[in-house]
């Protein structure tokens, strides 16, 4: 399941193509649940591709530069550690 929250925005749909035509200063959050498949790879040269995928078909990824991969990482272990979800 996802869910998307675009309060405020505005879009055109020209041609089949979707552009935002709101303000630039709009903000919007995309939650998945109930994840079936994870990804992890290099994005370009710099950067990790975490991508997430549900029974649905919808899909969430995320670049990282490795500061924030090893945070990830590391929230993940201490996690592990420190919580009673892993077990």
């Amino acid at each position: 399941m996802i869910t998307l929250d675009l309060d405020d925005f505005m879009f055109e749909l020209k041609e089949g193509t979707l552009k935002h035509v709101g303000a630039p200063n709009r903000s919007a959050t995309a939650k998945l649940y109930d994840i079936e498949a994870v990804s992890v790879r290099e994005f370009g040269d710099e950067r990790v591709k975490l991508g997430f995928e549900d029974g649905d078909g919808n899909e969430v990824e995320v670049a990282l530069f490795p500061a924030e991969a090893r945070e990830v990482a590391a929230g993940i272990e201490r996690l592990e550690d420190e919580s009673d979800v892993f077990e």
